[in-house]
């Protein structure tokens, strides 16, 4: 049996590994960028809900379908093997969703978002094929650069935020420290850079 202290910082880790998990960040991402882009609600929800549904809401479906099924071992995909059919279909759904929004005419930064997150997925899912990346690192420190380029610096203040979500994967004994602070380096310059550069 654990220590009091122990069992505290394990409960707070799960908590911050639930509400900061990729799929969560990637439903609320695409909407604050597309408010930014529009400024106005439906058209911000549309496009927002578009990338939100195909590159997280969708792929996540899929995920839980596998977990209940017993294809892998938990929505969070824990072993690295089982994460190569998550991954296909996280990446397929994604470039339908792009597809669409370049076919209807989305918003530059819409389209701009998720290229960038495309791309971030395709490296750490290249990375995670032979080592174990933390996606809630590298999903977080993204998100924190898209938002401090599109709204203002102060967002950089949410990297203290990246940090817990980084402890709590290690604290529940999913990742690394080296697989967290990877993680959320690639995230930061592949997908936050390349928005930061197209954008």
């Amino acid at each position: 049996m654990g220590s009091p202290a122990r069992d505290l910082r394990d409960r707070l880790a799960r908590v911050l590994t639930e509400l900061f998990a990729p799929w969560v960040i990637v439903v609320l991402l695409p909407l604050a960028v597309a408010w930014r882009a529009t400024h106005r609600v439906l058209p911000a929800l549309g496009w927002g809900l578009l990338v939100a549904a195909t590159s997280s809401i969708l792929p996540m479906a899929v995920i839980v379908w596998g977990a209940r099924t017993g294809r892998w071992d938990g929505h969070h995909v824990r072993d690295r093997a089982g994460r190569l059919v998550p991954l296909i279909a996280l990446i397929v759904m994604s470039l339908v969703g792009l597809g669409l929004l370049v076919a209807l005419g989305a918003p530059r930064q819409v389209i701009v978002l998720d290229v960038a997150m495309i791309a971030s997925l395709l490296v750490t899912g290249g990375i995670t094929a032979r080592w174990k990346i933390s996606m809630h690192s590298a999903v977080a420190s993204g998100a924190v650069v898209i938002l401090a380029v599109t709204y203002h610096p102060v967002c950089w203040a949410l990297m203290v935020l990246v940090a817990a979500i980084s402890w709590s994967r290690v604290q529940v004994r999913d990742h690394t420290t080296a697989q967290v602070v990877l993680g959320a380096l690639i995230g930061a310059a592949v997908g936050g850079g390349l928005f930061a550069a197209l954008g």
